[in-house]
């Protein structure tokens, strides 16, 4: 069993609180060992490829994206340096992850130091919160550049986006950090095998011989918190937006002015769906494999990194061309 790093199994986290605290004469483990994809092993190394194909695009492209805004003058504000927020969180997201994953496909190297596991651990959940965070801040950014574009550049400085920024880090990490302080503080003494392929939050806890409600309830807590939080603002910046929309003369105005939006809105779709579908096959999807959750789990984490640069890619003219120059220079 498993949750994804945003987004949990209500049901699942409760089982998990259940834990029986009444077991004794434990000793810690130093390592864990990772299982990968329980029931696929013998698939790995074919499972290996289209992952590996996935974080190289993302490793890629959202390299290219930070590149392409350094070295393009008319792409300093704000809507591109949101953009290269999210580059970096992608690419720390995925890199988080994938390295490992990859060593135990190809290689079987399947311990992970405890306090390693740690580390990845707060790496995953807490850019998963950060990644949410900006999306929010990228709605904000096209809420006064259509509603209020006399002030969108005055309001969004250099200045306000940096305390933007450090406000998504912060929140994202203070919220996450009590994920491994308490799983740290948690005796082990079930087993150190790990069935997933990562170090994540609740498949680490749940290995704990103690009550781990404290863990469980705190995490629910700051999902449904993080979660609802973010969607909600999102659908308020939308709403106000598609009020200025609908309120302007012409159709091809409309039509021009909403297309700013549409790279956001796949980003957002790329990132909170694949963790919807997850939650939705973990509360309903008793029967599913546990192969399948785990598979999902992963695909959550690498689908974002590798999408987003290639929709902002696709729908951006000042990136494509950018990317054209690139190209034809170096082919001429």
């Amino acid at each position: 069993m498993h949750e994804t790093p945003f987004h949990l199994r209500v049901g699942q986290l409760l089982l998990f609180s259940m834990s029986d605290s009444n077991t004794t004469n434990f000793s810690n483990p130093s390592t864990f060992i990772l299982l990968g994809i329980p029931g696929l092993e013998e698939a790995h190394v074919w499972i290996s490829i289209p992952f590996c194909a996935m974080y190289i695009i993302a490793v890629l492209g959202n390299f290219m994206i930070l590149f392409i805004v350094k070295m393009e003058l008319r792409l300093h504000e704000p809507m591109y340096y949101f953009l290269c927020m999210l580059a970096v969180t992608d690419l720390l997201l995925s890199t988080s992850i994938m390295p490992k994953i990859l060593s135990i496909f190809w290689f079987n190297s399947r311990e992970i130091d405890f306090s390693a596991c740690l580390i990845q651990m707060f790496f995953i959940h807490s850019v998963s919160a950060m990644e949410s965070g900006i999306f929010v801040a990228m709605a904000f950014d096209r809420l006064m550049a259509i509603c209020d574009p006399l002030r969108h550049s005055t309001t969004l400085t250099n200045s306000v986006m940096s305390k933007i920024g450090l406000a998504v880090v912060l929140r994202g990490s203070t919220l996450i950090l009590p994920y491994p302080i308490l799983a740290k503080h948690w005796p082990y003494c079930k087993t150190n095998v790990i069935s997933h392929s990562y170090c994540e939050h609740m498949a680490v806890v749940k290995l704990a011989c103690a009550d781990i409600r404290i863990s469980s309830y705190y995490s629910l807590s700051v999902i449904f918190f993080l979660t609802c939080l973010d969607l909600f603002f999102i659908a308020l910046s939308y709403t106000q937006i598609l009020r200025a929309i609908f309120h302007l003369p012409t159709k091809d105005a409309r039509f021009k002015t909403f297309g700013t939006c549409i790279s956001h809105l796949c980003a957002i779709l790329a990132f909170y769906m694949p963790g919807l579908f997850s939650f939705l096959t973990h509360r309903f999807g008793q029967n599913v494999a546990l192969h399948f959750h785990i598979l999902m789990a992963n695909i959550y984490l690498l689908l974002p990194p590798m999408l987003n640069p290639i929709i902002y890619g696709v729908r951006t003219k000042q990136i494509r061309d950018r990317l054209f120059r690139l190209f034809f220079r170096q082919g001429s």
